[in-house]
């Protein structure tokens, strides 16, 4: 399994396909990249996208990807973009 910074490079890079290692980006900046947002924090930019605040980073990414239970890095793994 890839890590979270992985899946959420993976994602902001439009679900498909990972980027390159050069383009990667930070998790936070994955996460804003992903959320259409800018300088959020990692919890921050999950709840923008899930439409939620306060909400966990682990909550954040089972509630986007329809799941429960799951680890960070699962749980962003099941969320296809």
């Amino acid at each position: 399994m890839r890590s979270l910074t992985a899946e959420l490079n993976r994602l902001a890079n439009g679900g498909a396909a990972y980027p390159s290692p050069d383009a990667f980006l930070d998790t936070a900046g994955a996460a804003n990249a992903w959320a259409e947002t800018s300088g959020l924090h990692l919890q921050g930019a999950l709840n923008a996208k899930n439409s939620t605040s306060g909400l966990g980073i682990t909550a954040c990414l089972n509630a986007l990807a329809g799941t429960t239970g799951l680890g960070p890095a699962a749980a962003a793994a099941q969320i296809a973009s």
